[in-house]
């Protein structure tokens, strides 16, 4: 992939949701990021889309996207059931892509994906902004720099009451619904951020009448005896809290763990040491883009932040919770 360096890095959008808006409002920030096309299944919701965010082009197909040559990035924000179909027409139209969480139904779609980007030479990264959060940084900072000892314990939650229609994306097994995959591929990747892969992999969860997880716990082994402990629920109102546990200290974050605003440090014989992020710019989906535009300006395939592989690593522990509590998904 040749670098960038000469113009500003021209972006398409993928789909017309609430996410979809929210990055398009967060990239208007974002220095050298300019939005040239969106594209929706519907031709009129592009163009109600692109109007309202002065986007010069709208397209009622995602083929109409892929061709446009005047498109160097596109941010795939459908539901995570289209995300192989999409970003692998993306790819394979020599498009960098931004592929939003989960990356994919399972493991094996990402693998695919992840291939044809390393084949194609392009660009491809997971949208998860955790990785890429300042006090998410700090505290990895910390733990390799051996603030709290050895790691012994990662705990994390998040969930909230699910919609009460039915037919929402969230109970509907035909768009991999569920708490997993919405909600707690973001305990998971916390939780392997910091222990690695595990090599042990324990579940159980509450299933709805169309067979996808309302209420879920998930009990991952790590070499060396470290354990992680996490939940997700559309059933429940959560703090969205997490812990990171040591054998010298730990770190608490008291909510919104995924991209929070700040966390407090334990460490023996010393006062609680509380650590505030910097001020989130917008609804801080900027730092995705960002990164995105500093791999696209050195010529980089990979984001060192937000690895392929670690990706794909994620994938495959939803892939064996899911097994644990059975949940499938159609065409599986």
């Amino acid at each position: 992939m040749q670098p960038i360096t000469d113009r500003p890095v021209r972006w398409g959008i993928l789909a017309t949701g609430g996410i979809a808006a929210a990055f398009t409002e967060d990239l208007a920030a974002v220095p050298d990021a300019q939005v040239v096309a969106v594209a929706s299944r519907s031709e009129a919701s592009a163009r109600a889309f692109a109007d309202r965010h002065g986007i010069p082009r709208a397209y009622g197909s995602r083929e109409q996207l892929a061709a446009d040559p005047e498109v160097d990035v596109v941010y795939v924000a459908t539901p995570h059931s289209d995300h192989h179909a999409s970003t692998a027409l993306m790819l394979d139209a020599g498009k960098a892509v931004l592929c939003e969480k989960p990356f994919t139904l399972n493991a094996g779609q990402a693998a695919e994906l992840v291939s044809l980007a390393r084949k194609r030479e392009v660009l491809l990264m997971e949208a998860m902004w955790t990785y890429l959060d300042p006090a998410v940084r700090r505290i990895t900072e910390l733990v390799a720099d051996g603030a709290i000892g050895e790691v012994r314990s990662v705990q994390a939650e998040f969930g909230f009451p699910g919609p009460a229609d039915p037919g929402h994306r969230l109970w509907d097994p035909a768009v991999g619904g569920g708490a997993l995959l919405d909600l707690g591929v973001y305990p998971v990747a916390f939780a392997q951020l910091l222990l690695g892969e595990p090599e042990s992999v324990q579940a159980w969860a509450r299933l709805t009448d169309r067979g996808v997880d309302a209420n879920t716990a998930v009990v991952l082994g790590h070499p060396g005896g470290a354990t992680a402990l996490l939940s997700c629920s559309l059933d429940a109102h959560c703090g969205q809290r997490a812990s990171v546990q040591g054998t010298e200290g730990r770190i608490e974050l008291d909510r919104d763990f995924f991209h929070p605003a700040g966390f407090t440090l334990h460490r023996a014989d010393r006062d609680p040491e509380p650590y505030l992020a910097p001020a989130r710019t917008g609804h801080g989906y900027g730092l995705e883009a960002a990164e995105v535009i500093r791999c696209l300006r050195a010529g980089e395939t990979e984001s060192p932040l937000v690895p392929l592989d670690t990706t794909l690593a994620v994938m495959r522990t939803l892939d064996a919770v899911r097994d644990r509590i059975g949940v499938r998904y159609p065409g599986e």
